[in-house]
């Protein structure tokens, strides 16, 4: 008990540069210039203070991904699978049942998988196979205006 000793890979001191005989002075980084100082590099695409390549070359095409809307994709094996038969499907459910994390999304009904239980589905959009299988079961298909 009284003779036990530390294990070495627990009491190993760290390599640190810039401390001791054949890590001191420069440290690796050579001598002098912007990136021996401290502080962040330079940014991605700085080219020594020419005009970076990205902003020589024009723009081109067209990107609309500020307005693009997210949509958010339900299968029919997601609601045969968290939901009885008569019980009515919307957004609050959803998110209830923890399927949806974000209100502000488009719901979609696809057809992937199978649905034997009458529901009623509250959502912005669904596919024509969707649509007709679950009016097929009994059940009905409200779509909103969001889409």
């Amino acid at each position: 008990m009284f003779n036990l000793e530390d294990r070495v890979s627990i009491t190993k001191k760290r390599k640190r540069i810039g401390r001791g005989g054949s890590r001191g002075g420069t440290s690796g980084k050579g001598t002098k210039g912007q990136k021996a100082r401290s502080g962040a590099p330079s940014f991605i695409g700085f080219e020594g203070g020419q005009m970076p390549i990205h902003r020589r070359l024009p723009k081109r095409g067209f990107n609309n991904t500020q307005f693009q809307k997210e949509v958010f994709i339900i299968t029919l094996a997601t609601l045969e699978k968290h939901f009885e038969a008569g019980s009515t499907v919307d957004r609050d459910v959803l998110i209830e049942k923890g399927i949806l994390k974000k209100r502000d999304v488009l719901l979609k009904v696809l057809k992937n998988g199978t649905l034997t239980k009458r529901l009623v589905v509250t959502v912005d959009a669904c596919s024509s196979t969707a649509l007709q299988i679950i009016t097929s079961c009994g059940g009905a298909v409200h779509l909103t205006k969001g889409a």
